[in-house]
């Protein structure tokens, strides 16, 4: 700005009024290529008027000058002071004087004059470019600016306006005193005003004042430009200038970045609560309410606002996102459902199955779409009603078309919420990635949603017209030659997409807002655009293990028994065209850890797809999956769960691989749950007879009724919100729903009679072990462990001793049922009269003596 001290504004005609019309007229002139040349040619009964360029003072000793006027072929002369002018100023020549330096007097006393002044480097540049020189009736030293409309706002001191304005003009700009369209710049001294608000609903540049007094210092440079992208860019009003910010409701980590956002974009930040303040940023999922009464002068808006300035690379409206407190009536509802009491076991028990009934209609999925056109247009005698009593077949492929409908709803959400709009052109502050970078993040995403799109079709009109004889296995074998296309060059590139986008977040802040934007919608539930690429990766595994459970739930003369195992098949060859080597070999090593600890884990859990997410220790709170009391634990892969139980007897060790002796496996499988077969999980409510509980309702596909699992944790490393929240987070991916929120369903402990009082207590470890040893003492006097040969030759013998009597109806009964029952104690049958009698008595009276210790 030192260049700027000896510039003085000429009369007043110029500077502050608006020069739209005058420089039209100026720019018309140019482009009909008036006063172009030596020779200019107007008419031919006018006088011929030749263009003489007049080299004032230190101008007369360049040159560089010299010689462009002799490319150009321009007359010149030389001038050493204003006295000259007089003689030089002659009707036979239109005069143009280039001054060296627009600092000079020499300058204002040549444009009261009406003379045309230019500085060197419009000769210059006129001279590399081969064009005459061009007419301006304002001096013009440069054409830094040359097509550029600019438009002020926000000053207050009328001389630091006059030099802007002066400058630019002096580049060859056009001043506009209101805002319209036409504007190319919006030069603003604040973020205040209507001018301001319209530059940034038209995504017009919105430059500080140093933009002028930069392109200024640079007049000097040939081709310099002053809208260059680079150059601009350095000059761009940051989003938060004139903005205080304090955050509400967010987490540490997000605070502090959110901070380091605010300081990058020209704002600062304060504690909340600070009278200085500007701006409230409020999670609003998170805050409730506001912890202090706001003043009039202070935004308080969601986080959108935030994120949304920075997309837009301009201060957004706040009208559009103010804070208001949410109202949750159902929430409030469905709380209360929850608590209701009751006054007795029997109604408890009603209660809890009405409550159970009443969760598991809410989390079932209506299997047809909300319009079903094509059903619509068919006969009715044609379309199968949904039985009342649901097969096991029915149920996995109801399943499979509901994860299928959710996964294209992904594909869709990330097509339309992410690609599509990285892609729009006239993006306001430009693009905000390049081309190559989208189709690094994306790949092949449409082509994936376009095979699945045609496949959800087909799968919605096989269960709208349910029949048992259709084949599902056809549907996939259909389309493997074009999943074989699709998927292999996405999966293969998933790192490289999921890099990018990490770098690209890290290093344009816009991208990284735009990200935080689409985030917070509920089409995403909340996720990143990273966890929701990854959906295609895990798609193909999860289509084949319901595969798999749908073959299991197939009868044997079904033809579809043999179609589904060539449609597992297919899948089978998409994936081996996956890259193995991508394969992350410690993910692997964990579930092998799992396997050689859960004694009968089964071997299925071995898989290339699946990897291990947590691990939790929890003690079981009812019947199921085990007894009350029992050590329980949890391992959460991404796509199932691992339930084991602590083993009461550790019995030997083995070898694996062979030299290196494994400790003994210290836990028993118990069961391995997909995830897809959680319905919800709820979060039991803290206290005084319950700490750390939480439940899963569970319903396998073969079961008609729910099932509730609870637990309590052990282990406080980890926090049981974020637990649950994890869990909910991959049983949504499971099933291919974006609302993971929605399956934490918050409980009260009566509701579901689960307590964890006296778990810890000596009595309640008494009571126990007096259970456990009750089960052995059982399991003891028991047939289980007797050979089936041994027993079925004491029965042939015990009949044949019988002399040829013919077998009751109750011999028959135990005969046909030996093969599955575990004990026959407590079953009537002339059996037992072939064993020793005091072998009976004993057996009753220590059921007897243990069951009251129980």
């Amino acid at each position: 700005m030192a260049d700027n001290s000896g510039i003085t504004s000429t009369t007043g005609r110029t500077s502050l009024a608006d020069s739209s019309i005058f420089d039209s007229k100026v720019m018309e002139t140019s482009k009909e290529n008036l006063c172009i040349g030596p020779t200019s040619f107007v008419d031919e009964e006018m006088p011929q008027i030749e263009t003489r360029v007049i080299l004032v003072q230190e101008a007369g000793k360049q040159e560089e000058l010299i010689k462009a006027l002799k490319e150009i072929k321009v007359p010149f002369v030389k001038m050493e002071s204003l006295e000259e002018f007089e003689s030089l100023d002659t009707p036979e020549f239109e005069n143009v004087f280039i001054v060296m330096d627009f600092q000079e007097p020499v300058l204002n006393e040549l444009y009261r004059t009406d003379c045309r002044v230019i500085g060197p480097p419009v000769v210059l540049s006129c001279a590399q470019k081969r064009e005459p020189l061009p007419f301006s009736c304002r001096p013009l030293y440069c054409t830094s600016m040359m097509n550029l409309v600019l438009c002020f706002t926000g000053f207050r001191k009328k001389e630091e306006l006059v030099r802007l304005v002066t400058l630019v003009h002096h580049m060859g700009g056009v001043i506009r005193k209101d805002f319209n369209s036409k504007v190319t710049h919006l030069v603003a001294n604040s973020t205040q005003g209507e001018k301001f608000r319209i530059a940034v609903s038209l995504g017009t540049p919105i430059m500080k004042p140093e933009w002028i007094y930069k392109a200024w210092e640079r007049r000097n440079e040939l081709d310099f430009c002053a809208s260059v992208d680079d150059f601009r860019n350095e000059f761009k009003v940051p989003p938060f200038q004139d903005c205080i910010l304090s955050f509400l409701g967010f987490s540490d980590e997000e605070k502090t970045n959110m901070e380091e956002m605010t300081a990058m974009q020209g704002g600062n930040y304060l504690p909340v609560g600070d009278e200085r303040c500007t701006h409230l940023i409020v999670e609003e999922n998170t805050v409730k309410e506001l912890p202090f009464e706001p003043s009039k002068k202070l935004y308080v808006v969601k986080q959108e606002w935030f994120w949304g300035s920075i997309q837009m690379d301009a201060r957004a409206g706040e009208t559009m996102y103010l804070y208001e407190k949410a109202n949750t009536p159902e929430l409030k509802k469905s709380v209360s459902l929850l608590s209701l009491s009751t006054p007795n076991s029997n109604r408890k028990r009603r209660r809890l199955k009405e409550t159970l009934a009443q969760l598991s209609r809410e989390t079932d999925l209506s299997p047809f779409p909300p319009q079903t056109p094509k059903s619509c247009t068919k006969s009715s005698k044609n379309s199968t009603p949904v039985p009342s009593k649901q097969s096991a077949r029915w149920q996995v492929a109801k399943e499979l078309y509901q994860t299928e409908s959710n996964y294209v709803n992904i594909l869709a959400t990330i097509i339309q919420l992410f690609q599509v709009p990285l892609e729009e052109e006239g993006q306001r502050g430009g693009p905000i990635l390049a081309p190559e970078e989208i189709k690094t993040i994306f790949g092949s995403i449409p082509d994936i949603f376009d095979v699945h799109t045609k496949i959800k079709d087909d799968l919605e009109d096989l269960i709208v017209n349910w029949d048992e004889s259709k084949s599902i296995g056809d549907i996939f074998l259909k389309y493997s030659k074009d999943l074989v296309k699709t998927y292999p060059p996405f999966v293969n590139f998933f790192e490289m997409s999921k890099e990018t986008i990490i770098k690209c977040e890290k290093q344009k802040p816009r991208f990284h807002a735009f990200l935080k934007i689409n985030q917070a919608k509920p089409e995403c539930g909340r996720q990143s655009l990273v966890e929701l690429l990854i959906r295609p990766v895990q798609r193909l595994p999860s289509v084949a293990l319901l595969l798999n459970d749908l073959k299991k739930h197939t009868a044997e003369e079904n033809p579809d028994k043999s179609t589904l195992e060539k449609a597992i098949g297919s899948l089978k060859e998409v994936m081996t065209h996956i890259n193995e080597d991508k394969r992350k070999t410690e993910a692997q090593k964990q579930i092998f850890d799992v396997v050689y600890e859960v004694d009968g884990c089964p071997a299925n859990l071995l898989s290339s797809h699946r990897s291990l997410i947590q691990r939790v220790e929890t003690i079981s709170l009812g019947e199921h999956p085990c007894d009350r009391g029992e050590q329980v634990t949890l391992f959460l892969f991404n796509d199932c769960l691992e339930i084991a139980r602590k083993r009461h007897k550790v019995i030997g060790t083995f070898r694996s691989p062979p030299g290196h002796t494994r400790p003994p496996a210290s836990l028993k499988h118990i069961h391995l749950m997909p995830l897809s077969q959680i319905k919800k999980v709820l979060a039991i409510r803290e206290t005084e007879d319950c700490h750390n509980a939480f439940a899963l309702l569970v319903r396998p596909p073969t079961e008609q009724a729910n099932v509730l699992l609870s637990f309590q944790m052990t282990s406080e490393e980890l926090p049981k919100e974020n637990w649950l929240k994890m869990l909910c987070r991959h049983v949504a991916n499971t099933i291919c729903k974006a609302d993971a929120e929605n399956l934490i369903y918050i409980a009260d402990p009566e509701s579901f009679e689960v307590n964890t009082k006296d778990m810890d207590s000596t009595l309640s470890r008494a009571s126990r072990a007096i259970k456990k040893t009750s089960k052995k003492v059982t399991r003891a006097f028991s047939f289980t462990k007797t050979p089936k040969r041994a027993l079925r030759r004491a029965l042939m013998t015990s009949q044949s001793s019988g002399e040829g009597r013919s077998p009751s109806s109750n011999d028959k009964h135990v005969m046909s049922r030996l093969s599955s029952t575990s004990s026959l104690a407590g079953i009537p049958s002339p059996s037992l009269v072939s064993l020793p009698s005091f072998f009976e008595r004993r057996s009753h009276t220590l059921s007897r003596s243990t069951t009251h210790l129980i």
